[in-house]
């Protein structure tokens, strides 16, 4: 897979994939800019080498027609701010139907606009679009500095963690989770569950790979909405041996401040500890956010399902066609 350094990008226009898709207010605005900020580096290294840099994204799921509420018009703006000079920002990429579609002829005619393809958006890495997949036929193509991070890391994490290996899967969707459970404790030593994945993984008779390696909360608060004070010390035991932790989903229902105490605690054992530390999935990623607590990971992945479908051993569509 070619990166930055492989290309000579003077006076050439660069085609950068970037993922712009963040949370917006009711008003427009962005209530969080992480992603955005994610592929500064890329863009300032381009602009550096003397290249135009084009940018391109996706925003929400408006079905491939045009929402106004979708367009780009926040992102360019909090862009400038950010760079401190105009940016080329595509509209919405999936307001065209092609776009989810992997459609050639869409693809053609983004490629069209560019002499060299850049994609530093992991968090679409997991999706066969137009933008991702397709484009890469029509010129020449390689990974941006975010892009090339995500797969280093997430590398390091599944292929030669330095044990012991600690994971913790929260949220609640236990069929997102079970592939990246029965992967990850392959090499984990312990993974820890919040409350709701463990009450499907009885209550739907899921069989894991390794059961022997799952800790279950063993108490809980507001009939099931956040893990307890035992569990809490439990985790933390955990915590306190590991050498590499990851993390995605919240232990609690955290949009409630009151079911949020036990993610806290969780998040700021982790981030005390000296370990390499992975964090990922828009929720979690958004609390930590809040906590402050962003620098104390080693890496904060900027892709949910698509850190999870790597994790779980999957192909991903847009690293593919980048090899």
């Amino acid at each position: 897979m070619k990166t930055l350094k492989d290309f000579d990008f003077k006076n050439k226009r660069v085609l950068v994939r970037a993922d712009f898709n963040v949370p917006l207010s009711q008003q427009g605005e962005i209530l969080d800019d992480f992603r955005i900020r994610q592929t500064l580096p890329t863009i300032r290294y381009l602009l550096e080498k003397n290249a135009r840099v084009i940018l391109m994204s996706h925003l929400g799921n408006p079905g491939g027609k045009f929402v106004k509420e979708l367009a780009m018009r926040p992102v360019a703006e909090r862009l400038m701010e950010l760079l401190g000079k105009k940016v080329e920002l595509l509209e919405n990429l999936r307001f065209n139907p092609g776009e989810e579609n992997n459609d050639e002829n869409f693809a053609k005619e983004l490629a069209q606009k560019g002499d060299i393809y850049i994609n530093d958006a992991f968090g679409v890495c997991h999706r066969n679009h137009a933008s991702v997949s397709a484009i890469t036929k029509y010129l020449p193509s390689g990974a941006g500095f975010l892009l090339e991070k995500e797969v280093t890391c997430l590398t390091r994490l599944s292929a030669n963690p330095e044990k012991p290996l600690v994971a913790i899967i929260g949220g609640a969707k236990i069929e997102t989770k079970v592939g990246v459970i029965d992967k990850i404790s392959e090499k984990a030593d312990f993974v820890l569950i919040s409350g709701l994945i463990g009450k499907e993984v009885v209550g739907q008779k899921i069989v894991l790979r390794h059961p022997e390696k799952i800790v279950f909360p063993v108490d809980e608060t507001g009939e099931g909405k956040d893990v307890g004070t035992e569990t809490v010390r439990l985790f933390k035991e955990k915590i306190v041996q590991a050498k590499t932790i990851f993390w995605n989903g919240p232990l609690g229902k955290i949009e409630n401040e009151e079911f949020a105490v036990g993610t806290e605690e969780i998040a700021k054992a982790i981030a005390q500890s000296p370990a390499f530390s992975v964090v990922g999935g828009g929720e979690t990623v958004e609390f930590i956010t809040k906590l402050g607590l962003v620098k104390k990971f080693s890496h904060v992945s900027s892709g949910g399902g698509a850190m999870l479908a790597f994790l779980s051993g999957e192909k991903l569509p847009g690293l593919e066609a980048l090899r």
